[in-house]
């Protein structure tokens, strides 16, 4: 249960003043639904602005304040025209205060003709113009205070301004107790860090660079501390030790050898199910490293040992085509491979419901629907965690209530992870690395191309179409911010191949419904088509051995880690295979060098620690283009500096100061509970 000290920041953002229905949902669209969240709503950065009497004595793209007398209003018939206030200074010197959109109402309100008003903003020009741009304030008198030293400046959405935020988050200040120490007192002051109020009160005054790192560590313990306990949790408890015989795997027939990474990982699973306590383990593979050949093995160990395995993938189209894959493989050991999914209904879904129940069924392959109540196991012993970046600890933990005891569970994910973020997201997992390709994987030749290439591009993929190659043409992801407007993109891009090469053209997006992208990738996968326009859908799982060029259309706007994914769709054949990086016009020069080392180097993990160098955090988990750490607070470099730091002092905590109980453990809990990663607790609990 959260301490009672921390109810108030977790009251909901109506019981701060002014807030009503109309500002909870600007509030909202940024996840600020709890005064806590509003008291961690850092400013992005500070403005310092200068006061001036002539408008001639600002410099361009500096932050000012100056009195202005307004004067005409200028609208236009185009809703996305400009509404320009035009207004002088003491001089008569003329700047033009510039709104769009709805901003406009604002401004006819604000700005009455003839009336003198404190402008702040920064100082533009357009053409022979001088304007402002959106006046950051506007008010009648007293301009002298908007000669702040330091104002914070913070992330809005539509229907809020930053003097609103900036009251709101007093007021969250206000609200915030003091709170007992839980970091370690001689890590606290060899860095001097404030107190945790303090810091948050600093942290939104100026650039307090102590104050900030203090909350982005308090921030990296508390995740330390939760996936610690889990793991000691889950050293405690009692599952199932299983010794295989080699009954069946003696039977597998691989096309080519084990490599050296695959043979130790597998060895190393091995002695993880052998013990009473079940296994946590991350098996971290480059792109075609043979997860699944490891994943085959591990989960035959299980059922030699006389118990069941299941594999839990992301999506239907992953599934069924791991189902495919492993069924395969495992034809010759005669163990029995069935697939589940939310879509299987009436009479097939009974029988495998019966046969996972009966035990008829060895292993199963599915989505969530593997884990749903009326999914019951004869004795479900070991679990295999697909693209384990797409699932929670929380999923990790839900497993558990499946087997007679808890389950071994192998997560795997085939995007290379930074050691930094390994640490960060996987703290409470063993880790495996696959870190050599199998023999026969070829090199793909990677060519960097601007769009104007277009045409040249296209009699290239026809030429290979002709000798009977499959390819993929993917274009930017679609993400919730951007609405359709980026599948209609890939439905240009569609439309216009399909032109020129009929009906050997299929496309596959994310709002599509499954049933049609199933039946798509199906026609790509049987080779009834022979171009699969795409979004990054197809980034992880789809295997077409006939597929030999990979075109990725604004290459730019996606992470290395990302882009080696896509890249690693071909090369998975005999034939030699291509990847086609198509950029726009305006390059950036750290796009170029991500281009440029995706044309060095197919070392996805040496693409990893570089991606994490060049742009931050962005795709390296691979789920989404931008952000995508399990935190909110401590950014990209605060993580590299301070996570080893606060795993210490986890390590500490639990080593030596007994845990969470004590004084320090008690303070501890309170961190858990503020940073909602109260399952550390819960672990405690059994539960």
């Amino acid at each position: 249960m959260r301490p009672d000290i921390l109810n108030p920041l977790f009251a909901e953002t109506e019981t701060l003043e002014g807030v009503g229905p109309k500002l909870k949902k600007p509030l909202d669209k940024l996840g600020l639904t709890r005064v806590r969240d509003i008291a961690y709503h850092l400013p992005e950065r500070f403005v310092t602005r200068r006061a001036i009497d002539n408008i001639d004595d600002g410099g361009e793209g500096e932050q000012i304040v100056v009195k202005l007398t307004i004067g005409e209003h200028r609208s236009s018939r185009n809703p996305r025209a400009p509404y320009r206030v035009l207004a002088q200074d003491a001089a008569g010197n003329v700047v033009a205060l510039t709104y769009f959109g709805r901003a406009s109402y604002t401004a006819k309100k604000q700005l009455p003709e003839g009336e003198t008003r404190w402008v702040a903003g920064k100082l533009e020009r357009f053409g022979d113009m001088l304007q402002i741009v959106h006046p950051d304030h506007v008010v009648e008198e007293g301009g002298e205070t908007l000669q702040r030293l330091c104002e914070p400046v913070y992330r809005l959405s539509e229907g809020l301004t930053q003097p609103r935020v900036a009251g709101l988050v007093e007021q969250a200040l206000a609200r915030a107790p003091e709170l007992p120490e839980w970091i370690e007192g001689t890590q606290r002051d060899k860095a001097d860090w404030p107190a945790w109020r303090d810091a948050l009160v600093l942290a939104h005054k100026g650039e307090h660079g102590a104050a900030r790192d203090r909350l982005a560590y308090d921030e990296l313990l508390a995740n330390s501390l939760a996936l610690m306990l889990v793991r000691a949790d889950n050293r405690k408890r009692k599952g199932q030790p299983l010794r295989g015989d080699g009954s069946y795997r003696g039977k597998l027939d691989l096309p080519f050898p084990l490599t050296g990474a695959q043979t130790r990982s597998i060895a190393e699973i091995e002695g993880d199910m052998a013990q009473e306590a079940p296994m946590l383990r991350l098996l971290q593979g480059d792109v075609g490293a043979g997860k699944t050949v490891v994943a085959l093995e591990a989960m035959l160990i299980a059922v030699e040992a006389g118990a069941q395995a299941a594999l839990l993938a992301p999506t239907e189209i992953l599934a069924r085509q791991h189902y495919e894959s492993l069924r395969r493989m495992a034809e010759p050991t005669g163990a029995r491979v069935a697939l589940l999914t939310g879509r299987d209904k009436g009479r097939a879904r009974e029988a495998t419901l019966m046969g996972l129940l009966d035990g008829s069924i060895d292993i199963v392959v599915g989505t969530h629907a593997i884990f749903q109540d009326k999914v019951a196991y004869r004795n479900l012993a070991m679990v295999v965690i697909d693209e384990q970046h797409r699932f929670g600890v929380g999923q990790r933990l839900m497993l558990a209530s499946k087997g007679k005891r808890a389950p071994h569970v192998l997560a795997m994910t085939a995007t290379p992870i930074p050691r930094t973020l390994t640490l960060a997201q996987y703290g409470e997992l063993d880790v495996s690395k696959l870190d050599e390709l199998p023999p026969g994987r070829q090199a793909i030749d990677t060519v960097v191309m601007g769009q104007e290439k277009l045409a040249a591009l296209v009699d290239r993929l026809a030429a290979q179409m002709a000798e009977g190659r499959q390819a993929y043409w993917v274009c930017p992801m679609v993400r919730e911010m951007d609405g359709p407007e980026d599948i209609a993109a890939a439905e240009a891009r569609y439309a216009a191949l399909k032109e020129r090469f009929g009906d050997d053209v299929v496309m596959v997006h994310g709002q599509m419904p499954g049933e049609a992208k199933d039946t798509a990738m199906e026609r790509f996968a049987r080779g009834d088509a022979q171009l699969l326009v795409a979004t990054t859908v197809i980034e992880v799982g789809v295997d077409v051995p006939n597929a030999t060029l990979m075109v990725i259309e604004q290459a730019e706007r996606f992470g290395l880690a990302q882009l080696h994914q896509l890249r690693g769709r071909v090369g998975r054949g005999l034939q030699k295979s291509f990847c086609v990086l198509l950029h726009g016009e305006a390059l950036s020069e750290t796009a170029l060098e991500r281009l440029k080392l995706m044309r060095q180097t197919q070392d996805g993990f040496l693409l990893a620690e570089e991606d994490l160098r060049l742009r931050g955090g962005g795709e390296l988990l691979g789920t989404r283009q931008s952000g995508d750490t399990p935190f909110t607070i401590a950014t990209l470099d605060q993580i590299t500096e301070l996570l080893p730091k606060a795993y210490d002092d986890a390590r500490l905590l639990m080593d030596r100061d007994g845990g969470l109980e004590g004084r320090r453990g008690e303070a501890a809990r309170v961190l858990l509970y503020l940073f909602e990663r109260d399952f550390g607790v819960k672990t405690l609990r059994g539960g």
